[in-house]
């Protein structure tokens, strides 16, 4: 009798633990205050091109206000919401981004890793201008009342997506190779 009620109690408790477990795992939304940009250098200033009018969810484990798992994540925006202070600049990046026939940039997670409480290291897919490529990406991450913020950054150039840099004023302004994507992403239930 001793046994069985020490076995039923432990079954009880495996069962609230996967439970819980299960439980803790949310699907998520990309908030509006979510901010993304592209940067970089010309022969005649550096620039930079903003959005926020991304798209995306993810699947989170959040327990006790840490994270412990990211299972999945995706991002898609706008090609032509990313903007620059100068319409000129954004038709040369639009037709760089050939957002003609390539509507939106996506980025899919392939896995991630835990470097520490706040510090994980992302693998995934960027799509741009039509062309997917693989990066790691050290990103910070803060458990927020609402979810998750995700801060990040990506070097990357116009040839690994198979673009040419712009130029501009029959090609006496030249835009640098070399890109930085930056993220601001808060992620709420």
């Amino acid at each position: 009798m001793k046994a069985t009620r020490i076995q039923l109690i432990a079954m009880v408790i495996s069962f609230l633990s996967i439970t819980s477990f299960a439980n803790a795992q949310k699907s998520y939304a990309l908030d509006s205050k979510s901010t993304f940009s592209v940067s970089g250098t010309s022969t005649l200033h550096d620039w930079e091109m903003k959005s926020s009018s991304g798209t995306g969810t993810a699947n989170l484990t959040i327990a006790n206000s840490k994270l412990s798992d990211i299972e999945s994540l995706s991002v898609i925006l706008l090609s032509e919401s990313i903007k620059s202070e100068k319409k000129s600049m954004d038709k040369v990046a639009y037709e760089t981004l050939k957002t003609d026939k390539q509507k939106t940039i996506k980025y899919v997670l392939k896995s991630a890793e835990k470097v520490n409480e706040t510090t994980w290291t992302l693998t995934g897919t960027y799509t741009i201008a039509g062309v997917s490529k693989e990066y790691k990406t050290t990103v910070k991450t803060t458990v927020t009342k609402e979810g998750l913020n995700i801060q990040g950054s990506n070097k990357i150039t116009f040839t690994d997506f198979g673009m040419k840099s712009p130029t501009a004023m029959l090609g006496t302004i030249k835009t640098g190779q070399d890109l930085t994507l930056k993220f601001n992403l808060n992620f709420n239930l």
